[in-house]
């Protein structure tokens, strides 16, 4: 029997594989494309993930303007932040936050599924929303998955 087989394989940021994929947002929900969007940035997918390593794929989101949300939360949901003064706490919805930018609503959704450390700061770096079919990243040859056929 080959004991070599059963020897775990710690991935380090020199035997990391990294590819770009392509996620069509188009009339999928939010939170649900945000959660199977956090596991490929975190490399979930993968069989040699490593917890405290970026062993992830670069995520192009593509056609960001076209998700929805159910039932009336653009309007309903409320987000608040606080600018560290007194009387500074802030409320606004998915709504505001889609008319500044598309990514802006993507960031927030996928930031708050990621660690909440250094490495959780490096995914995000990983994220590209765009609103339309078009991306800039066609130099990577990133190939489109089918975000619907992950678990």
């Amino acid at each position: 029997m080959d004991t070599l087989s059963f020897k775990t394989i710690s991935a380090n940021k020199a035997t990391v594989n990294k590819e770009w994929v392509v996620v069509d947002a188009t009339d999928q929900i939010l939170g649900r494309l945000c959660s199977k969007v956090a596991k490929l940035l975190r490399g979930k997918y993968k069989p040699n993930f490593t917890p405290h390593v970026d062993c992830g794929d670069n995520v192009i989101v593509i056609n960001a303007d076209k998700v929805i949300l159910t039932g009336n939360k653009w309007d309903g949901r409320i987000y608040l932040k606080y600018t560290g003064y007194p009387g500074g706490q802030r409320e606004y919805t998915p709504n505001k936050l889609k008319e500044k930018g598309e990514d802006r609503l993507f960031r927030k959704v996928v930031k708050g599924m990621l660690p909440k450390n250094r490495l959780g700061d490096k995914l995000l770096n990983n994220l590209y929303v765009y609103a339309g079919d078009g991306h800039k990243h066609q130099a990577q040859t990133p190939k489109l998955i089918d975000i619907n056929s992950l678990k």
